[in-house]
């Protein structure tokens, strides 16, 4: 749920803002194939959006996992909080998947803002959060699966939430274990907005999986973030790929290992964990 904190860079910001490295010379030698993502809300996925379009675009086996619906809002639709909202936003999702080039979401409604109610609960939010995601990674074999780091972004209790369960799960498979990516904010790459000095950023030295996009992923973010309409006016819909562009990304979503200490399964997945500078 980014919305306050995109309006609020936005408002400080210029609107036209040019497009730095199409490249990074930290990416994986290989693309993520493969891939789990699994966030809170409709448009969390902007976060790591050039990600998914680059590893759609090169023929990843790529899914989207969202663990409420947004029913809550408020967002600038002026609807009410409840089922209709949800729908709208179910929408969105989906036409921000199709343009980043993943395949149809898999929505698990487990109400917005309630992921941290009584977790220990037998039918707790958090425990039927746990119980879907597992039956997700056990069916889909996946290589990597990418989510909120713990501290949420900005701190949210729903991007909380699902950090811990999904590194539970991840955790505890005793084998075929995927590699499991948060997304980072390189510290000192912050725009010096106030209301985005929340937003949790990462020492650059732990942020060691660097995964570059070019304009043709540029342009699919572009697309997925135009798709939320309940939650940006039009004028600012048009802008957070390239404000995110030039100041966080510059070129690549970086991402730190969750659980380094763990061994990696694959080939593949030791190669994306230990990538080194390319030419």
């Amino acid at each position: 749920m980014l919305r306050p904190f995109i309006a609020a860079m936005l408002a400080h910001m210029p609107l036209a803002v040019a497009a730095q490295a199409t490249d990074s010379p930290n990416a994986p030698p290989r693309t993520l194939s493969k891939v789990l993502v699994v966030v809170a809300h409709p448009d969390d996925e902007i976060v790591l959006a050039p990600a998914i379009a680059r590893a759609a675009r090169e023929g990843s086996e790529l899914a989207i996992a969202y663990a409420t619906s947004g029913d809550q809002g408020p967002g600038v639709s002026g609807m009410e909080a409840g089922v209709a909202l949800a729908e709208k936003r179910e929408g969105e999702a989906s036409c921000a998947a199709s343009a980043l080039g993943a395949s149809e979401p898999r929505f698990l409604r487990l109400g917005d803002g309630t992921l941290g109610d009584m977790p220990r609960a037998p039918d707790s939010p958090a425990r039927r959060l746990a119980a879907e995601v597992g039956q997700i990674l056990q069916a889909g074999d996946y290589r990597y699966v990418l989510t909120w780091g713990p501290d949420g972004g900005y701190g949210h209790g729903d991007h909380r939430m699902v950090s811990s369960i999904v590194t539970q799960l991840v955790q505890a498979m005793p084998e075929g274990r995927p590699v499991l990516l948060y997304p980072g904010i390189r510290a000192g790459t912050l725009p010096p907005i106030p209301e985005l000095q929340q937003w949790a950023v990462t020492d650059p030295a732990l942020l060691t999986v660097s995964y570059g996009y070019n304009q043709a992923d540029l342009a699919a973010v572009r697309r997925a973030v135009n798709c939320h309409e309940s939650q940006f006016p039009a004028d600012v819909r048009s802008q957070p790929a390239d404000v995110f562009d030039a100041s966080i990304w510059q070129g690549a979503v970086h991402f730190r290992i969750g659980l380094p200490e763990l061994p990696m399964e694959t080939p593949e997945a030791r190669a994306a964990a230990g990538a080194t500078p390319q030419d």
